[in-house]
């Protein structure tokens, strides 16, 4: 007797990709389009928003990220190996194509200090804080 997995999500996946390749709009518009969402942790420390993005197999160079309006955005794409071919596979799980995400900055935010590197397959972005204003103490002066 041959078992067989039964895996009850894999027919709807193949459903939203395939329903997801038929609704895509051509690359020309201006409303980003993603084919898959990286996953993202995001930290706050006493100076810092770090955001850490695992974009593995994504070049470098393919990778854009804007500060516009209190929002943070990254997009980039990661490509199809030409050397690889659908002959042979028997599943093929990693997702190819173009991301995006977006997020709301707080108010907080210095969006000129942002820096951004890439080590491993990992993006980490850091959002410096303002510095904060500190209260000063205003002298009343007595009219004469």
């Amino acid at each position: 007797m041959n078992m067989t997995r039964y895996e009850p999500w894999s027919v709807l996946n193949q459903l939203q990709r395939e329903m997801d390749s038929l609704l895509r709009r051509d690359s020309d518009t201006t409303s980003p389009v993603s084919d898959w969402t990286p996953a993202v942790d995001i930290r706050e420390t006493a100076d810092a928003w770090l955001i850490h993005t695992d974009i593995p197999g994504v070049k470098v160079e393919d990778i854009e990220i804007h500060m516009e309006n209190g929002v943070l955005s990254i997009s980039g794409k990661r490509e199809l190996d030409n050397t690889e071919e659908k002959e042979g596979y028997k599943r093929v799980e990693r997702v190819r194509g173009r991301f995006h995400r977006r997020f709301s900055l707080p108010d907080t935010a210095n969006g000129d200090k942002i820096t951004a590197k890439c080590n491993n397959g990992v993006l980490d972005i850091t959002i410096p804080k303002q510095e904060k204003v500190l209260p000063r103490k205003i002298e009343v002066q007595v009219e004469s």
